[in-house]
Formats: C-alpha cells, sequence, structure tokens
C-alpha cells in the first residue's frame, strides 16, 4: 500500500522548537560480549529505552517509528553480532537517528539495564546480586558523539555521628566498634567519554562496593549477617564520605583515562531514624579531580 499523506512533515500550529521528541520505556534484549575481557558482563541484558532526537520549529511531528525501527536494527544486529558494550550500542543508535531523521541536529539515547553477577558473602558462601547499568549516547550533527556508562550499587552505611554519640553517652572505652543507626546506600557512578574510550563495568561496581561501610547481599545466613554489620561499624561513613570515597578510588584507579572523561559520582541515604534521606553528588572531569587529589597528597 503507498499512502502519500505524512503529517509529521506539515508546519506546526504553533512554532516552537523542541529539544527532545521521542519515545521511552522501550524494552528489548540485548545481547553483550566484551572479547578479551575478563569479567561476567557477557549474555543478554534486559533493556529500557529511551530515544530522542530534536523537532525544528517549522516541522509538525517527529517520525517516532523510525525510532524503533533503528533499534530493532541495531538490537537484530546484536544477536549474530553482540554489542561491545551498552554505551557502544548507545553511540551507534545516536548514528543512525541522524540518518534516518535528517531534520534533526541533535540525537540521544538513555539505556538502562538489570544486571546480575555471582558474589561471595564474607565467610565465602556464593550469591547472585543485581545491579543497574546506565548508558547514555549524544550527538550533535557535524560533530563527534559523546558516549558514558555507570553503574548503580546498593549497599550499607554505618552513621559516625550517631556511632560517636552513643560512644560518649554510654562512657565507653573500647576498641569494639558501637552501635550506630544504618542506611542502605545507593551510590552511582558515571563516566562520560569520547567515542573511542571504553571502562569495564564490573571494575566500576568493585570500585563502588569499597566506598560502603560495607556491601550488601541477598543471601546472608547468621555468621554473614553478623559479620557485615561488625564490618559496617567498625568503618562508619557519612553519605559525603562516600562520594568521596569513589572519588578517591577513581583517581588512582584510571590514571590512563584523559583528562576529559566527565564524572559524576552520587550517593543516596535511605535513613532508618529519619523520615527523610540524606544526598551527596560530584561531578567534574578527571582533570579537574587530579588537581584536588594532587593538593589532597601533597
Amino acid at each position: 500500500m503507498n499512502l502519500k499523506c505524512d503529517v509529521q512533515y506539515r508546519r506546526g500550529d504553533i512554532g516552537f522548537k523542541l529539544t527532545r521528541v521521542g519515545v521511552t520505556g522501550v524494552r528489548k534484549p540485548v545481547l553483550v560480549r566484551r572479547e578479551g575481557k575478563n569479567n561476567t558482563l557477557n549474555g543478554a541484558l534486559n533493556c529500557s529505552l529511551d530515544i530522542f532526537v530534536d523537532l525544528p520549529a517549522e516541522q509538525k511531528g517527529s517520525h517516532l517509528s523510525r525510532n524503533v525501527e533503528v533499534l530493532k536494527e541495531v538490537v537484530n544486529e546484536s544477536i549474530s553480532n553482540p554489542v561491545s558494550g551498552l554505551e557502544n550500542m548507545a553511540s551507534d543508535i545516536c548514528k543512525k537517528l541522524l540518518i534516518h531523521h535528517e531534520y534533526a541536529q541533535t540525537a540521544e539515547v538513555n539505556i538502562v539495564a538489570e544486571y546480575f553477577r555471582g558474589s561471595i558473602t564474607p565467610f565465602g558462601r556464593e550469591t547472585f546480586e543485581i545491579y543497574k547499568l546506565l548508558a547514555k549516547g549524544k550527538i550533535i550533527r557535524g560533530e563527534t558523539v559523546r558516549k558514558s556508562i555507570g553503574v548503580e550499587v546498593i549497599g550499607m552505611t554505618a552513621c559516625p555521628c550517631a556511632q560517636q554519640t552513643v560512644t560518649e553517652m554510654l562512657e565507653c572505652n573500647t576498641d569494639i566498634p558501637i552501635m550506630s543507626h544504618n542506611q542502605r546506600n545507593v551510590c552511582t557512578v558515571m563516566f562520560t567519554l569520547d567515542d573511542d574510550v571504553d571502562i569495564e563495568a564490573d571494575e566500576m561496581i568493585d570500585l563502588v562496593q569499597t566506598a560502603f561501610s560495607s556491601p550488601t547481599y541477598e543471601l546472608l545466613k547468621r555468621d554473614d549477617e553478623g559479620k557485615v554489620v561488625i564490618n559496617a561499624h567498625t568503618n562508619p561513613k557519612f553519605v559525603e564520605d562516600v562520594v568521596r570515597s569513589a572519588l578517591k578510588s577513581i583517581v588512582e584507579k584510571y590514571e590512563h583515562l584523559p583528562d576529559n572523561v566527565e564524572v559524576l559520582v552520587k550517593s543516596e541515604s535511605e535513613e532508618s531514624i529519619h523520615k527523610h534521606n540524606a544526598f551527596a553528588e560530584r561531578t567534574a572531569t578527571l582533570e579537574e579531580l587530579r588537581k584536588e587529589y594532587g593538593k589532597i597528597t601533597q
């Protein structure tokens, strides 16, 4: 059937440019394989994708089906040729969007995926933990694409302030960690990179785990549970400490990355004795962080 009516190309009634028009929450399985990498990020990931382009003022609508067609093309290709990373897939989709949307000047893709990998409890029991992988791509016509890769990790913090207060109130003089109130902490780390730079998601997860008072686990028997509590109260941290610990590890670990890499670290503690949450965040380039770290270590 040859349909000639294309309402999207008509002139809009009200001539404002729109920054982002697209589809959100498209769910697709994506096959990922990191060739030659020592990690567990291989196999199918359950992904939710948001796909956008801008829309000029003189055009009534965007061709939303083209977004889904591009995604279908990339996902189908991943079956025979798995993608090397979600951030690289986001970059690829951005480039294809500008081809399919000849009127667009920008394209943007956001991806969230559920990611499971094995872990070991303090007493050596195997468990399977869930994390979130975050990936983005953004391109301006005529320029190179910038991609982002990140992780969201759940851990535990113990409050240093409450611990010190309880210590003083009970007049304790011991090396045994004293009680405090705890928080479930959600920490997100994201890197924005040039298209030819890559970072391993598993390494990012490991880095975040060390920033908490203690990692948490899906399966805990009694001895593991006790050890997690002891570990956390031996290593109390504010929400600010989690962000700063992650930043320190990033500067130390990623010496090989270029200065123009942008870093986001944010941490939110779900409080147990308050009805509000505690939050901290830092965004900076690696160049900025390296200069600050140099002053700290002098």
